[in-house]
């Protein structure tokens, strides 16, 4: 497995990838408004790939506002069905947070499930709203919440 920065020349891979792990509605969802016209963090999304060449996994993360402070937004991450079961989204989720530590990102935060997500350090964010129609429970975040509260909004448009 190979793994590198995403560049523009694995756009068209990555999004075919995230087309086959989710539905076809994917980009209907609140998270991917905040996405809209906002370039992402490209220094921390991730491809892996395989020994052919071939889009294995991805990874990608978005800045946002949370109030008056800055966050990355996780997301998508994805793994190819013949590739799931083998760690390699765990593999991406620690590779993306470490490159975001040592980038000097004070926190992260997601739209998942607790019980997967919690296991990397994510926990609940009550406080942090994202747009409807977003389950709150499925909010989480790590590193530096405290005292940052209200509605995630779009990083200033590119």
């Amino acid at each position: 497995m190979e793994l590198h920065r995403e560049t523009d020349a694995d756009t068209w891979e990555v999004e075919a990838l995230l087309d086959t792990c989710f539905a076809p509605g994917r980009t209907a969802l609140s998270s991917y408004r905040l996405r809209e016209d906002v370039a992402p963090a490209r220094e921390l999304c991730l491809v892996a790939r395989g020994t052919a060449g071939e889009v294995a996994g991805a990874i990608r993360f978005w800045p946002v506002r949370v109030g008056a402070q800055d966050a990355m937004l996780l997301g998508p991450i994805a793994v190819h069905p013949t590739r799931q079961g083998e760690g390699l989204g765990a593999f991406l989720l620690q590779s993306g947070l470490d490159r975001a530590a040592v980038g000097g990102v004070e926190r992260v935060l997601l739209v998942g499930d607790a019980p997967y997500y919690g296991r990397f350090g994510f926990r609940r964010l009550a406080n942090v709203t994202m747009p409807p129609p977003t389950n709150p429970d499925r909010v989480l975040g790590i590193w530096d919440w405290a005292g940052v509260t209200g509605q995630v909004v779009r990083a200033k448009p590119r």
